[in-house]
């Protein structure tokens, strides 16, 4: 999605929508053309909707199971992807797994390196994105925006201050200690006690608390 000319995302999103398809997606999710500028507008998620919809009933694709019928195209494009991807999990694996290819940034750098290079691509012209980089236009009138009632925030902050006034918070310490203490055992489970957190009221934010006051907040290590 872009924010510049944010109408050319209705057809941006019906291509990536019978990308999916083609390529045997099960069940996908098709963004509203303003979400690169805020919530969407009813009026955005209702074209979202409609996209699939016009896909679904009126593109015949439903008709066959395999639209492209094997195309050698999109059989090349599967299998570089397929390469690409194998060649990437060989590298965590060579770093130890998942877990140390984040805390190594590898992960970090590999997201940093595709977005630098599809950036400059974009900035020296050799990607195009319509409306942004080519077939721009002057003075753009600004776009209707969904905007949220600021008094939403203070009925929200309300409605969970009166939450956590009215349970029984002797019970909420009483999970969240458990919880505490379980996230300090290196092999335990902890799911069944954040269900049972869950389940005595305690908050996402509560339980996410205890978590970070035991394994800390990761942060992203860089070697330049």
């Amino acid at each position: 999605m872009t924010a510049q000319q944010p109408d050319n995302n209705v057809a941006r999103v019906a291509l990536q929508a019978l990308a999916a398809i083609f390529g045997g997606a099960q069940s996908l999710h098709t963004n509203s053309r303003d979400e690169a500028l805020s919530l969407p507008t009813e009026e955005s998620v209702r074209i979202a909707l409609r996209t699939q919809q016009i896909i679904a009933y009126e593109s015949g694709v439903t008709k066959t199971v395999d639209p492209l019928g094997g195309s050698y195209y999109v059989e090349h494009l599967t299998k570089t992807i397929e390469d690409d991807a194998t060649d990437l999990l060989q590298q965590v694996e060579k770093l130890g797994g998942a877990k140390q290819a984040i805390e190594s940034g590898f992960v970090h750098r590999e997201i940093q390196n595709s977005a630098y290079a599809l950036q400059k691509s974009v900035d020296e012209g050799r990607t195009v994105i319509v409306g942004v980089n080519k077939f721009t236009e002057g003075a753009e009138k600004p776009p209707e925006i969904q905007r949220i009632d600021p008094k939403l925030e203070q009925a929200q902050i309300d409605r969970l201050r009166r939450f956590r006034e009215e349970r029984d918070n002797m019970k909420v310490r009483s999970m969240l200690s458990q919880l505490e203490k379980s996230a300090k055992s290196e092999k335990k489970n902890l799911i069944p006690d954040i269900l049972s957190a869950v389940r005595a009221d305690c908050t996402l934010g509560e339980i996410s608390d205890v978590l970070r006051s035991v394994y800390g907040e990761y942060r992203v290590r860089i070697a330049m």
